[in-house]
C-alpha cells in the first residue's frame, strides 16, 4: 500500500501532476462545479 502512496506523491510533484492539481483546485473553487459534485455525492449516498 505504501508504494501506491509514494506513486501518488511522485505524480503530484511532476509537472503533469502539478497541472492536474491546479485544474482540480480551480474546479473546486467554481460554485457551479461544487454544486454538481454535491449533487453527485448526494445521489450516491441515497442509493444505499
Amino acid at each position: 500500500m505504501a508504494s501506491v502512496i509514494q506513486r501518488i506523491k511522485a505524480f503530484t510533484r511532476s509537472p503533469q501532476g502539478r497541472r492536474t492539481v491546479e485544474q482540480v483546485r480551480r474546479a473546486a473553487s467554481d460554485p457551479r462545479r461544487r454544486s454538481q459534485a454535491r449533487q453527485l455525492f448526494d445521489r450516491l449516498r441515497t442509493k444505499r
